[in-house]
């Protein structure tokens, strides 16, 4: 509240001024008038009684320990200090009283003061509350309802029945766990002051679409971002979806989902079962190019498939205080009884990651060990790190290398995710090469092209070409497209697209003039449980292929086999519009509206059909 004041205060003021200062006069000169006189009086006194003390006193004692003296100067220096004593003691009592009449005229002085100052100098003492300001959320609030009315809203709550909390009583609720019973609102600013932790909305809240929601509106809200206010009210999609499912699995600081378009080509005939392959991508053209060589690869009886390999790869990378002590563990590694004990290590960890073989390479006084094991229908990095993890400690703890240092648990001699000859070589993941031969009517109707020329073609692009360019695990038309939407529609790792994509395209012409075609694919990194096949879109993807879940290992395989049977469609449509000249032609942009010479092609068709 503001300090009051009085009628009178001009006059007390004039008052409590001259007051003060007559007193402090008075003071000064009682101090003046009473030292020297006591200063005085003491000195006679002093004086009268030397005087008596000599007359008593017929010869003076000389005594050589004591200082020279004469009479009376012990007294004369004594009233001196009584003097001084009495100064000091009028001087203190005289501050004394000022300190205890002082306050009270100033604390008089500041109420008189105070409402003659102009009215904006006047200080608040009151206590300011703050309160949670209403958000204008486009998202409903779960909690308290803010009023749509201007002057209401001013005020942040509907009439006075439900006042917004006001900061302290958030915070108290938040570390009473009982953040869930705020509003929107409230939490919103909450988390911008970055109380409530922006990326723990999920397990703050128990509410994944509401901890979504909150984000949103947050991220819209933060200052000093740039071009972030429009998140709230984009087309970002949110709502219908189960972020159960995404948290602590998928993504965190989810925002929302990015909605794909999701097509099928096919069917394609895989190993004598036909099946469509759901592709997730937004390259127009492609799921009808890829249908196209499905089409024809079905005309000669579809695609046979065989496995190459089967193992995913980690790789971590040790050192040692020399080279020698490298070269040790590397021999005991190497040998019969090493392989063993870090398999028992290793395959300890898991029901289905299994170890084949450890590669060593030794580079200076560092070691690099590729595990290579089998993951069952998990792609399989988690478990084969875990199983690494234990191995290591194994040889750390039991193999006499305590002086090992693990630098990484991945030393990049895996690979993962970057292009590298090792995965082209030795492989990782599954291995698959996929063949079919198509009858050369079919290729001449279907594809409008010739058998040679599709060889030709095939020999001067993807082998010499991507020779030229210095390509590893790259002679292939477009592999990577379709890889990519295959992934991206049954949940798999878009990023491992990048050594899964190595690929080898052969083309050959037969003896009876048919087209004989295969891909070969040693690192397709794919897996039916885990990861994002969680999420129920994806893994109705997996459903539609048949190979959803866990099944010894099978379903993965099948994923893998589906991919290079795509791969195989893909390339054989792409070069057949390569040989004939079609290729921009097949890319160009459909119009908005039919034309009425495309009407007009229409139409006799759909009248042929009807005879």
């Amino acid at each position: 509240m503001p300090l009051r004041s009085s009628p009178s205060s001009r006059w007390q003021l004039e008052r409590t001024v001259p007051t003060l200062a007559v007193g402090a006069i008075i003071l000064t000169a009682a101090s003046m008038i009473s030292v020297p006189r006591t200063v005085l009086a003491t000195a006679s006194a002093a004086a009268a009684a030397n005087q008596r003390n000599m007359s008593s006193m017929q010869y003076p004692v000389f005594d050589p320990t004591l200082p020279m003296s004469y009479p009376g100067q012990y007294s004369k220096t004594q009233g001196l200090l009584n003097g001084v004593s009495t100064l000091i003691l009028t001087v203190f009592l005289g501050l004394a009283g000022c300190m205890v009449y002082a306050p009270k005229q100033f604390s008089r002085l500041l109420n008189n003061v105070a409402p003659h100052l102009p009215s904006e100098k006047v200080v608040e003492v009151e206590r300011v509350v703050e309160r949670i300001k209403p958000v204008n959320c486009t998202c409903q609030d779960t909690g308290k309802a803010f009023s749509e009315n201007p002057e209401e809203a001013s005020q942040g709550y509907v009439g006075d029945k439900n006042p917004p909390s006001t900061i302290d009583e958030c915070v108290t609720m938040y570390k009473e766990q009982r953040a869930h019973e705020l509003n929107d609102s409230e939490l919103v600013e909450m988390t911008v002051r970055g109380i409530v932790p922006f990326h723990a909305l999920e397990k703050t809240l128990s509410d994944p679409t509401r901890a979504v929601r909150i984000r949103r509106a947050v991220v819209s809200r933060t200052p000093g971002v740039h071009q972030t206010s429009t998140l709230e009210s984009s087309l970002l999609p949110f709502e219908d979806y189960d972020f159960g499912r995404v948290f602590g699995s998928c993504a965190e600081n989810v925002i929302g989902y990015m909605p794909i378009p999701v097509g099928v080509a096919g069917p394609i005939v895989i190993d004598g079962t036909s099946v469509f392959l759901p592709m997730g991508t937004t390259e127009g053209a492609l799921i009808a190019s890829t249908s196209r060589g499905a089409k024809a690869l079905n005309g000669g009886g579809g695609v046979t498939t065989v496995v190459t390999g089967n193992g995913m790869t980690r790789a971590p990378v040790v050192s040692f205080s020399d080279v020698r002590r490298a070269g040790v563990c590397k021999d005991f590694i190497d040998s019969s009884e090493g392989q063993e004990i870090v398999a028992k290590a290793f395959n300890s960890t898991s029901r289905f990651g299994r170890l084949q073989r450890v590669t060593t390479k030794l580079a200076g006084s560092s070691l690099y060990l590729r595990f290579k094991a089998t993951t069952g229908d998990a792609m399989g990095m988690n478990m084969i790190s875990k199983g690494v993890q234990e191995a290591l400690t194994v040889l750390t703890r039991d193999c006499g290398f305590s002086d090992m240092n693990i630098v990484s648990l991945s030393g990049n001699f895996c690979t993962d995710k970057k292009p590298a000859p090792i995965n082209w070589i030795d492989g990782r993941g599954k291995g698959i090469v996929a063949e079919a031969t198509v009858p050369k009517d079919v290729v001449e109707k279907t594809l409008k092209c010739q058998v040679k020329a599709l060889c030709k073609l095939n020999i001067s692009k993807n082998l010499v070409g991507s020779s030229l360019a210095g390509s590893v695990g790259g002679n292939n038309a477009h592999a990577a497209n379709i890889v990519t939407a295959i992934f991206l529609a049954t949940g798999q790792d878009p990023a491992q697209t990048v050594g899964s994509s190595n690929c080898m395209t052969l083309m050959e012409e037969t003896d009876e003039g048919d087209l004989r075609m295969s891909v070969s694919m040693p690192s397709i990194e794919v897996g039916t449980v885990g990861g994002g096949t969680v999420l129920e879109p994806q893994g109705a993807m997996l459903d539609l292929i048949g190979v959803r879940g866990s099944n010894d290992g099978q379903n993965a395989i099948g994923l893998a086999k589906a991919v290079a049977a795509g791969v195989l469609a893909g390339e054989l449509s792409l070069c057949s519009a390569l040989t004939v000249g079609a290729l921009v032609e097949s890319r160009k942009c459909p119009p908005s509206r039919p034309t009425e010479a495309a009407v007009a092609n229409i139409v006799p068709d759909m009248n042929h059909n009807r005879k």
